[in-house]
Parts: structure tokens; C-alpha cells; sequence
């Protein structure tokens, strides 16, 4: 299914207009292909080159830019075949000429992550290092990037590497007391096994404890506002933004939809959404913002609920406060710049209260402080591994439970052999995170989610 036999052509720059667009060639014949296109007779490696790109126009050679090309020859290059990268003015139509030159000069249009499948093919990356790179190119926070960047560097790669490499040298030693019963060897006693099992899921243990640090980072979290009409989410919304996203008026309904962003608190990315007014709605069209906002709500990793003092505490308030009991929850009063108009606290034995009024300069600060407080995460130290990835964690939970299963089997003197198939259940897991072992199905959901040029 996949092949590198061919050479492959995409842009490599974002999509629009900028001041320089990048289109790369990788294959056996990406030299050869810019050297016709630009008329020079061998590319210096890893060296800049001036000259002016062309095109077969009716016969004739129309020039379409003038570019820095500069050749990466195999096995040196990012995918491992031959690679040439073509700088050229950030033009849509200036990289599309040069995209279909080369088209018609026998490259073919690259796939989604074709680029850095053919790396892994050729040996250059592993697995999770490859899907490191579409974390780092998707990374919307400073500490999103740091671990990915920390991936792609190989932490994760070397710490299961090391592990796999304790328990290959198990394997054998077991395997060969299995291959010489009647010698008297003794390559290894049950008691030293059981010690270097423990060893190895202790080892398997700590990296999936660093888990939920690594995918809070990694998946953010999404933080929903809800509150009755004309409580002040959106001004909310828009203060924590720190942007005129949504549309603030005093009519009671003005958001009848979901309004989402992302943005970084303390190194988590939130998904904040910005709901319709919960009440009893006037017609269909805000029963369905409403229908929409508990939809929101129900899958929340944390609610925003707002209630106004500056009018009487309602039945729909009531009811949206028991409602959002069982859930991860913020209670924010709003508007305390204004007299308040409650006879009595409702909210006077409530936990996680915060008091704003988010219309007054830095008025939201304190719920910004008590949201990074909520959904606060150590971040993965630099020098250690952390699994951020729903593959990894998986296949390292398998391990984990293979590998239970061969300490009770030592325990209870069963066979070796027993032990041992437990013990290379484990070590295929560890392959499969790698990409040792892997299948065609599995390379192509990874790399589908790739952007084309990389």
C-alpha cells in the first residue's frame, strides 16, 4: 500500500499569502526534476541555490519565480530518499504554477503526512516520534509544543526502548533454560525473574502516571458558560478572551448558538464555549440554543455557572444550580460593581465561588486565577518521558496487565512457557508504540490527520 518508489510534490507552507512559500520534492527523482525546472546541472547538497524556475509553456520555457533551491540527498534528508526544498515569494499562484511544473516533470501529488511517512518507512523516525511532529505543528500553547518537541527529540522512544531492552534480556534468558533443561544450566531463577518483572512494570507504571499530565497538555480541556439570559456570559467570554468575540447586548436571547475559542491558561489549552441563556424558551430557535448548551454541558471538563446579583435570584437560577451539582463546577457572580439585589446569599454555603464583575478593567483576572487553580497540571519535566498520546497509553496499559500476569505465573510455578507468553504479549505492545510492528491500517489513520507537505 505504501510505497517510496515514486517522487512526491506539495506545498509545504501554510495555504494564503505570505512573504516566502516552500514547496518540497522527496524521491528518487526530485533532483533530477528541479534541475530541469530551473536549468542547473547539479545542486550543491544542504546549499542554497539563486535561480529562476520554469515552465513548458506551447513549447517554450515562460518563467514563473525566481527561487532558493536547495537539495537534501538521500539518506541524509528528512524523509530518507532525495529531498529539494524550492523558496519561493509566497504567491498562491505563483506556488501553484511551480506545484504543476513539477507535476508535469513526473512528480505526483503528495498524500497527507506523506512526507513523514516516508520517513518512517525509511527508518529515519519511529512511530511515536512521527506522530510527534503532527502534535508539534498543531501545538496552540508553549507547553503543548515543549512536549511535543520533547517526543520528536526521542525521550519517549529512548525510556520505552530502554524498558523493551530489560525485558528482550529476560526473554532470552528464560528461553534458554527452556532450551537446556537437562544441562544443569540455570540461566536464571524464578525469584530473580519475579524481581526483574516487578523492575519492568514499575518502569511501565511511571510512564503511565505521567499520563494524565501529558493529555491534559496535549487534549486541553473544554470549559463551558452557562448561566440564564443576560447574566453576562458572554462579557465573561470576552474578557477571559481578552476580545469582542461574542456579541454582548442587554436583550435577553442575543446568543442563540455555541461560540468557541481556544485559549492557553497557564500551558492548558481551553476550548471555551459561550452558550444561549438556560431558561424556558420563547421560540424555536432559542429552545434549540438551549437544547445546544446542555448538550455542551453535559460533556464539559468544567461549567462556568454565572449568576447576576445585581437582579433577585430566580426559579431558572435555582434550577441551574441544582442542575449543575453533580458536575465540575465554577460558580461565578457577576456584576459586583452593581448594588446587589439579593434579600439573602443563595450561594452562601456554595464551594468554588468566584466574585467578578467582568465589564471593570481586568474585572475577569480572579476567574482566570481560579480557572488555572482548577485545571492546573504539573507539566512533564524536560529530562523525563510522558505518554500525552490515547495509542501509547493503551498499548502501555496492555503491557502493563501482560506483565501482572507473568509475576502471578512465576509466583504460582507455572511453566516458563506460560510466563514467556505473557512476557512477549508485553513486548509487542511495546513494538507497536515504537512502529516495529505495525499494519497498513494503522499508518494510515495516523497519517491521515497530517496537513499535505508534511
Amino acid at each position: 500500500m505504501f510505497s517510496t518508489d515514486d517522487t512526491i510534490v506539495a506545498v509545504a507552507t501554510p495555504p494564503g499569502r505570505g512573504g516566502l512559500g516552500v514547496v518540497r520534492l522527496s524521491g528518487p527523482r526530485a533532483l533530477a526534476i528541479v534541475e530541469r525546472l530551473i536549468g542547473v546541472g547539479q545542486l550543491e547538497p544542504r546549499t542554497a541555490t539563486l535561480a529562476t524556475i520554469t515552465r513548458d509553456a506551447g513549447g517554450a520555457t515562460e518563467p514563473i519565480d525566481q527561487v532558493l533551491a536547495t537539495a537534501f540527498p538521500a539518506p541524509q534528508s528528512y524523509t530518507g530518499d532525495d529531498v529539494v526544498e524550492l523558496s519561493a515569494h509566497g504567491s498562491p499562484v505563483v506556488l501553484e504554477g511551480i506545484l504543476d511544473a513539477a507535476m508535469r516533470a513526473g512528480a505526483r501529488l503528495a498524500e497527507p503526512g506523506e512526507f513523514t511517512l516516508r520517513g518512517f518507512l525509511n527508518g529515519r523516525i519511529d512511530l511515536v516520534q512521527a506522530e510527534a511532529v503532527a502534535d508539534l505543528v498543531e501545538a496552540v500553547t508553549p507547553a503543548q509544543a515543549r512536549l511535543a518537541y520533547d517526543q520528536l527529540d526521542g525521550t519517549l522512544s529512548t525510556a520505552i526502548g530502554d524498558i523493551d531492552a530489560t525485558l528482550f534480556d529476560l526473554i532470552a534468558r528464560l528461553e534458554a533454560s527452556l532450551d537446556f533443561p537437562d544441562e544443569g544450566y540455570h540461566f536464571i531463577e524464578r525469584s530473580e525473574a519475579a524481581d526483574a518483572i516487578g523492575e519492568v512494570a514499575e518502569r511501565v507504571g511511571a510512564l503511565l502516571a505521567s499520563g494524565r499530565r501529558g493529555r491534559v497538555i496535549r487534549e486541553g480541556r473544554q470549559v463551558v458558560i452557562v448561566g440564564c439570559p443576560n447574566t453576562g456570559k458572554s462579557s465573561i467570554f470576552n474578557a477571559l478572551l481578552g476580545t469582542g468575540r461574542a456579541i454582548v447586548t442587554d436583550l435577553p436571547g442575543t446568543t442563540r448558538d455555541l461560540v468557541t475559542e481556544t485559549l492557553d491558561i497557564d500551558g492548558v489549552p481551553v476550548r471555551l464555549v459561550d452558550t444561549a441563556g438556560v431558561r424556558e424558551a420563547g421560540d424555536a430557535v432559542e429552545a434549540e440554543g438551549v437544547t445546544r448548551a446542555r448538550g455542551a454541558l453535559s460533556v464539559a471538563d468544567l461549567a462556568l455557572v454565572i449568576f447576576d446579583r445585581s437582579r433577585p435570584f430566580e426559579r431558572d437560577d435555582a434550577e441551574l444550580l441544582t442542575e449543575t451539582t453533580s458536575i465540575a463546577r465554577l460558580l461565578v457572580v457577576n456584576k459586583t460593581d452593581r448594588p446587589s439585589a439579593w434579600d439573602a446569599d443563595p450561594l452562601a454555603s456554595a464551594d468554588g465561588l468566584v466574585e467578578i464583575s467582568a465589564r471593570a478593567p481586568s474585572g475577569a483576572e480572579p476567574l482566570r486565577e481560579a480557572l488555572a487553580a482548577r485545571l492546573a497540571t504539573e507539566e512533564p519535566r524536560r529530562d523525563s518521558a510522558a505518554i500525552a498520546n490515547v495509542r501509547h497509553l493503551d498499548l502501555l496499559e496492555r503491557a502493563k496487565a501482560a506483565l501482572a500476569r507473568a509475576a502471578a505465573a512465576v509466583t504460582a510455578q507455572v511453566s516458563e512457557e506460560f510466563v514467556l507468553a505473557d512476557l512477549q504479549e508485553a513486548r509487542a505492545a511495546f513494538e507497536e508504540v515504537t512502529g516495529k510492528r505495525t499494519t497498513d491500517d494503522l499508518l494510515q489513520r495516523i497519517f491521515s490527520r497530517f496537513c499535505v507537505g508534511k
